[in-house]
């Protein structure tokens, strides 16, 4: 890969992960009700999942998928059921006292890779990744030494900041009514993010 095709790559990446999805909206969702420490689990299940499509696109596995329609079709329903169900039940909870419990940091991780690995983004944006930017005449997983590094360190100080947005918003709202508004956004969100998943065309189709 060539540093004007690195460059734009960056760039790509960065507007890949900056732009608020499902993703983000649950590390805000960790910061606020964990703390901020606590809620790195959740950028490790999305580091993890972010890894594993990275490899399993150099492979050709995501261009596979978004050459097999059925299969996306129940695999974007599922996961826009998941989505709606946590809306759904974060709109119902939303009214709750929020009270200082402890979640295992297994059940952040695994949520956040549950999240991260059901969201049709991340198919899409892997599948435009690895058409766009990956060099065909060069052997793909020479490339990778480069892609890999630049996606996940640009991933990490992402949703990182997104975790930092939600502990600031947990301690400078918690108890109050600022809090309660904030998490029936957060719940919208997720509702929102749903209906669009299952409403979508797979990658590469219009």
């Amino acid at each position: 890969m060539t540093l004007e095709g690195w460059i734009i790559f960056a760039v790509f990446w960065v507007i890949f992960v900056a732009t608020p999805g499902p993703n983000a909206v649950n590390c805000v969702q960790n910061g606020m009700a964990h703390g901020f420490k606590r809620s790195l689990w959740g950028v490790l299940g999305i580091l993890t999942q972010a890894t594993l499509f990275l490899l399993l696109s150099a492979a050709g596995v995501t261009a596979l998928l978004a050459q097999a329609p059925e299969a996306f079709f129940w695999g974007k329903l599922i996961g826009a059921g998941f989505l709606v169900f946590l809306g759904v039940r974060g709109l119902l909870n939303a009214n709750k006292p929020v009270a200082p419990r402890h979640v295992s940091a297994r059940s952040i991780y695994g949520r956040a890779f549950l999240i991260a690995t059901i969201n049709v983004k991340s198919v899409a944006g892997y599948f435009a990744a690895f058409t766009q930017f990956v060099q065909p005449d060069i052997p793909v997983w020479s490339q990778m030494w480069v892609i890999m590094p630049t996606a996940l360190v640009i991933t990490t100080m992402s949703y990182t900041s997104f975790t930092a947005i939600g502990a600031g918003l947990g301690r400078a709202a918690m108890g109050a009514v600022l809090n309660v508004w904030v998490r029936r956004v957060m719940a919208v969100c997720f509702i929102i993010y749903g209906v669009l998943l299952g409403s979508s065309p797979a990658p590469g189709r219009a």
